[in-house]
Order: C-alpha cells, then sequence, then structure tokens
C-alpha cells in the first residue's frame, strides 16, 4: 500500500479508473452483505443470552468469511482504517444522543481524569510491561500501550445492561468512554508517525490544544444545530433524524479539518443534541440507535476479515502477558490514581477497575502503524485483536457476577423505557395519530362522543403547542392534534369511525355517514 496518501486521493484514483465492479458482481456483494447483516442480527439475540459482547461474533462472522474460511482475501488496512473512523464517528454520535446530562454531571470530572490522567497512567504501565517482559522495543510498545488505553461502552453495557448499578459507576463508564477516544488516537497517531516522539510536554500541549479545539467545535455546532432544529419546522418528520446525524458527524469533519480532535467534537455536539428537547427526539433516537448497529456490524465484520488467523499463533503468549498487566496492574492503578481526590467508595473503583472492556476502537487503532508503515506492525496488530478477543471473553461474562459479589447491583433502579414501536408490538398495539383540519365535523365533538371501539382510547391531545391527557369532556377544537392508542384487533375499525366522526360529526353512523 502507498504510504502517506490522504483519503481524497485515494477518492481521485477510484474516479479516474475503470470500475471495479460489475452489475453482476455487485449484485452478488449486496446478496452476501445482506445475508451477513441478517446474521449479525440474529447473533445479537444470541449475545444477550450468553452475555457475550456482540463485537465477538460480529469479528467471528468476518474470521469466518475471510482466508482462513470461506477463503476471501481481504488485506486493505488503510481501507478498513476510513471505514473504522467513520463508524466510530456514527456510533459516537449515537452514544451521545443517549447521554443524559443529569447523569453524567455528578461525575464528570472523575470522568475526565479517568480520560486523561488515566490513560496516561495506563500507557506508561503497559509499555514498560511490554518493553521488559514481551521485548518490545519502546516503539512498538508504546503504540501498543496507547492502542489498549481506550475503553469501549458498547462492550462494557452489553453485559451490563441486565445488572442496574448505581448512576456514579455507569455515569463515570459511559462518560469515560465517550471522552477517552480523543487523547488515545492523538497518542497513536503520534508515536506511529515519527521515529521519536518530541519532549512529554509537547506532546501534552498538542493533545491539550486538539481536544480543546474539537471540544470548543463540538460545542458550539451542537448549540447552534439544537437551536436551528427547535426554531425550524421541516416538511417531514423523517427529516428531523437524518439533520440531527447529519449535525452529529458534521461535528467530527469540522473539527478534525480545524485540526482537533473530531472524535470528542461528534460527542460533545451529540450529547448537547441529545439533552435538547428537539421534535420527534424518540424517532430520532430510534434511527441512531439502528445507524449505530450497522456500523458497529461493518466495523467488526470488517476487522475480523482484516485478520489472519494461522498467523496469530506466535502471538498470542505477548498478548496474554500484555494483557495481563494492562487487566491486573495498568486498569487499577489508572482508576487508584484517577479517583482517589474525589472519594469514590472502593467497591465502585474495584468494579470499574475490571470493567475496562476493549473492542472495536483498540483494533481500529492498531491499523493506524499498518497504514503508517511502522516496523513490525502486522505483529502488533495481531497481538491488539487477541488481547481483545481473549480478555472480553474472560471479563464479559464475569462483569454481573463481579457486581452481585460487591453488592453493587442495585434493585431499587428504575430502568429507561422504551416506548416507541417495541413495546407497542409487544402488546399487539398502534398509535395512531390525526390532526382536526379547520373544516372537520369533528370541532366540538367531546372525546367521549367520539365512541371508538372498546380497546381503543384518545390518550393525549396536542393543542396550541402543549400536550394534555384528555377526560371524556374534552371538546375537541379546530388545529388539534390527537394520538390514539389502539390494539391490534380493533385498529381498522378505529381509524374507521375516526373518519367517519371527521366527515358526518359525533352522529356518524346512526345518520347513515361512515
Amino acid at each position: 500500500m502507498t504510504k502517506g496518501r490522504s483519503a481524497e486521493d485515494r477518492i481521485r484514483d477510484l474516479v479516474r479508473e475503470e470500475p471495479a465492479l460489475t452489475v453482476e458482481e455487485l449484485n452478488r456483494l449486496l446478496l452476501v452483505s445482506a445475508l451477513i447483516l441478517l446474521v449479525a442480527v440474529t447473533a445479537v439475540r444470541i449475545a444477550s443470552r450468553t452475555g457475550l459482547p456482540s463485537l465477538l461474533l460480529y469479528m467471528g462472522i468476518g474470521v469466518i468469511v475471510g482466508e482462513d474460511g470461506f477463503g476471501f482475501e481481504f488485506d486493505d488496512a488503510a481501507l478498513t482504517q476510513l471505514i473504522g473512523y467513520t463508524a466510530l464517528a456514527v456510533i459516537l454520535a449515537e452514544g451521545g444522543l443517549g447521554t443524559k446530562w443529569s447523569e453524567i454531571k455528578p461525575v464528570l470530572p472523575a470522568a475526565i481524569s479517568l480520560s486523561l490522567v488515566g490513560v496516561g497512567v495506563s500507557v506508561g504501565v503497559v509499555a514498560a510491561g511490554a518493553h521488559f517482559l514481551v521485548g518490545l522495543d519502546w516503539r512498538q510498545s508504546l503504540i501498543i500501550a496507547a492502542v489498549v488505553s481506550s475503553t469501549d461502552a458498547a462492550a462494557v453495557f452489553s453485559v451490563l445492561r441486565k445488572v442496574p448499578l448505581p448512576k456514579r459507576v455507569t455515569g463515570t463508564l459511559e462518560a469515560e468512554s465517550g471522552f477517552n477516544d480523543a487523547p488515545v488516537v492523538l497518542l497513536v497517531i503520534a508515536f506511529s508517525t515519527s521515529e521519536t516522539v518530541g519532549p512529554w510536554y509537547e506532546l501534552i500541549g498538542t493533545i491539550t490544544l486538539e481536544l480543546a479545539i474539537g471540544a470548543a467545535i463540538g460545542l458550539a455546532v451542537g448549540f447552534i444545530g439544537a437551536y436551528g432544529l427547535q426554531h425550524m419546522a421541516l416538511p417531514a418528520s423523517g427529516l428531523y433524524p437524518i439533520a440531527v446525524m447529519a449535525i452529529a458527524v458534521g461535528a467530527y469533519a469540522a473539527g478534525a479539518m480545524a485540526h482537533g480532535s473530531g472524535f470528542i467534537a461528534v460527542y460533545l455536539a451529540a450529547m448537547v443534541l441529545g439533552n435538547s428537547r428537539l421534535p420527534h427526539s424518540t424517532a430520532t433516537r430510534g434511527f441512531a440507535d439502528g445507524l449505530g448497529w450497522i456500523s458497529q456490524i461493518g466495523m467488526f465484520v470488517l476487522l475480523g476479515l482484516l485478520v489472519t488467523p494461522h498467523e496469530l499463533s506466535d502471538d498470542i503468549l505477548p498478548a496474554v502477558i500484555i494483557g495481563l498487566v494492562l487487566t491486573m496492574v495498568a486498569r487499577p492503578a489508572e482508576v487508584l490514581a484517577s479517583l482517589i481526590p474525589f472519594r469514590i467508595p472502593w467497591r465502585e473503583m474495584a468494579l470499574m477497575s475490571w470493567a475496562g472492556l476493549r473492542g472495536a476502537v483498540p483494533i481500529i487503532l492498531a491499523t493506524i502503524p499498518m497504514v503508517e508503515g511502522v516496523p513490525e506492525n502486522e505483529k502488533m496488530f495481531n497481538i491488539v485483536f487477541v488481547l481483545v478477543i481473549v480478555y472480553t471473553l474472560v471479563q464479559g461474562p464475569t462483569l454481573p457476577w463481579l457486581a452481585k459479589r460487591l453488592d453493587l447491583g442495585d434493585a431499587d433502579a428504575a430502568y429507561d423505557l422504551g416506548i416507541e414501536s417495541a413495546p407497542l408490538e409487544r402488546l399487539r398495539g398502534h398509535l395512531l395519530s390525526l390532526s382536526v383540519p379547520a373544516k372537520s365535523r369533528m370541532i366540538g365533538v367531546e372525546v367521549g362522543e367520539l365512541r371508538l371501539p372498546r380497546g381503543a382510547a384518545v390518550t393525549l391531545v396536542v393543542r396550541n403547542g402543549s400536550s394534555f391527557v384528555p377526560s371524556p369532556q374534552t371538546v375537541l377544537r379546530s388545529g388539534d392534534e390527537l394520538l390514539v392508542v389502539a390494539t391490534d384487533e380493533v385498529r381498522d375499525a378505529a381509524e374507521k369511525r375516526l373518519r367517519a366522526v371527521g366527515r358526518g360529526g359525533k352522529l356518524a353512523g346512526w345518520l347513515g355517514t361512515g
């Protein structure tokens, strides 16, 4: 592969060259991609029952399809890195939209300390272990140490979702995973693009500046975007989720182009948008969640394709040793050094020490030295890959057990309820929405006089920008918007009755209207 070529150069080459795929080949590729997606979606069910993070199953799909499985050869680290960065931006955007400011605000200083001070401690300890115990040179040791210093929120919460924990623990872990990608990426790039890293204070100054630029751009884009969406009436509700994701991803691009951290920019912009009272916020969360799943599936499968299993044997022992240093020494040390000033109880620190799961981010970052042509880059990639797999298998299933042993399960904790499509499907119900136009015969009709079939009810009325739960005596007015919940059996009958009242008034049916 060509060293130092930009993404723009690669795109221009693709435009100048002949099409790489024929229509027939494209059809086969689409069929295979659809089948992989279906298998991956099914794997989520398996992961939820076994307690394993779904990333392992996705990467397993890639390995099976790859060179040692079905024989599909793929070794383009640069393309993997480009797709990985894009996927990470989408995943961080989805995570930011779901981050509640009220939950992370009390633990924000602790999370920032973990993301900055903690990363520094982890890199130092792991690099020393890789150098003295495994025999890697200092540059390779620093690169691997930086690569594996980023935690993965998806991996952590996929195994903890059934164990309610104190909000301080979940908030700290969530914020840490959203913030620590940015400094880690900058460290890996710094160690990979130069033979000798400059003075430590210059490196820290550069990272601080890029984080500050990214944070400023992310917050600015988030607030401006939220203001615009709150004061702009888009012609279709389906455009709001697209606009929100476009704003978040735009923050990533703007932050990166301004020589700041695009990852911190996209996370903060999405967090601002997610905590603003935006129209159709539930639909936006569902849309972002779907994009996040697609990004995770595509990224993990691609990473599985990139690895060649039969070449991993020589790197298993170094990966296990470095992983032991990371999980048993470095992670507890970074938690201790970062959280002691905040008087966190020892049981919570113990859980957070074991909850430092590594996921897609380290494997994506391991492609940076491959693209930059760092010596022994394939060895470093293999070590990181094995480390992530082995220690996710060890830590993932044991996290719920440890939480219970530490008596951190909060049995009284309340879960957020998804109230869009899934609960209605489980109840075999439908949510109908209708507006009362100016010339409708429904104007002046009381809610009770709608005489909806048993199993259907008006649950909410939106009037002049305010919503309220109606009583049977509530009189409908022009411009009202009604939300009606109906069971599966009476859905059509409820819609027919509403249309009849709109044309014939409250006596519809009795007078032959309907």
